[in-house]
């Protein structure tokens, strides 16, 4: 390297400070030259996080295309699906803390409103379609507006729940489901409020 002069210096010592300081002014720099001893500050750059992709479910038509809801045939076996039902009503049982007799109905009520009822057993007991009157089998998926039903004749069944009144029992309490109240998904339920008053709408 060859030695500068000390104007040479002086700048480059100037343009260092001024670079290693962009907050000071000139005179306040050229202050700070006339001392022995120089604290030069450090400012580091702002680091930006990496904005986080969301990750994508598959949609609507994805899920048909999969056909991820669809039950094989040899699958549609009412056999099956009755140790879910065992395990269902175990599920309420917790629920309800036991199902004693001295339970107030409308709390169970309540809660089976709220409660998943894939694998409870339940019947059409009315509808304003004469042929749906009398289905009676596990839940085995619980759509918006459909239930999928499988029967003791290992018959899969698609039953709507508009204009549909089903009937669940248990421990010997039952319980009626108007299905126009309950179009809901099953997990959207849990945070959903219920009118308990009885209603004769279909």
């Amino acid at each position: 390297l060859q030695p500068q002069g000390s104007e040479e210096a002086k700048g480059f010592v100037h343009a260092f400070l001024k670079r290693s300081m962009p907050t000071m002014n000139d005179d306040t720099i050229q202050d700070m030259l006339t001392r022995k001893a120089l604290v030069l500050q450090h400012y580091p750059k702002k680091k930006t996080k990496p904005k986080r992709k969301k990750t994508k479910g598959f949609t609507a038509k994805q899920r048909r295309e999969l056909r991820l809801f669809e039950i094989e045939p040899e699958q549609q076996k009412y056999a099956i699906f009755l140790p879910l039902h065992e395990l269902w009503k175990q599920y309420i049982r917790d629920l309800c803390h036991g199902l004693k007799p001295d339970a107030q109905p409308h709390m169970i009520q309540g809660k089976l409103l709220k409660a998943d009822l894939h694998g409870a057993i339940v019947t059409v007991t009315k509808s304003k379609c004469p042929s749906y009157v009398g289905i009676t089998g596990i839940i085995l998926q619980e759509f918006k507006h459909i239930f999928k039903i499988i029967t003791k004749e290992d018959k899969l069944k698609v039953v709507p729940k508009v204009n549909n009144v089903f009937s669940l029992e248990i421990d010997g309490f039952t319980s009626y489901i108007y299905g126009s109240k309950f179009l809901l998904r099953a997990s959207e339920r849990s945070a959903k409020k219920f009118k308990l008053k009885g209603t004769i709408d279909l």
